[in-house]
């Protein structure tokens, strides 16, 4: 008889410890899960920040262009006057 409840008390205790196995593990495997989709979130982050960056550079270089072109356009306007003055046919 005490055999028998020494059995039943052993067989508990490896269901307990089994448990408690099986919860660590869950719980290192969605720690890992989070640990992966953080990761995977700042490298789309940083993707995105440098994407930015370069439409900033993008867009500065064609407003820096635009007003290039204006100046020009009005520098020809501006001028138009003198040469016609000064055109010998």
């Amino acid at each position: 008889m005490l055999k028998l409840l020494q059995v039943k008390l052993l067989v508990a205790i490896l269901a307990v410890l089994a448990v408690i196995a099986s919860t660590e593990i869950y719980r290192a495997r969605e720690a890992h899960r989070a640990a992966e989709a953080a990761e995977k979130t700042a490298a789309l982050m940083e993707q995105q920040q440098r994407e930015r960056d370069e439409q900033k550079k993008q867009d500065d270089a064609f407003r820096q262009r635009v007003e290039q072109l204006k100046k020009h356009h009005n520098m020809s306007a501006g001028n138009e006057g003198e040469t016609w003055q000064n055109y010998l046919p």
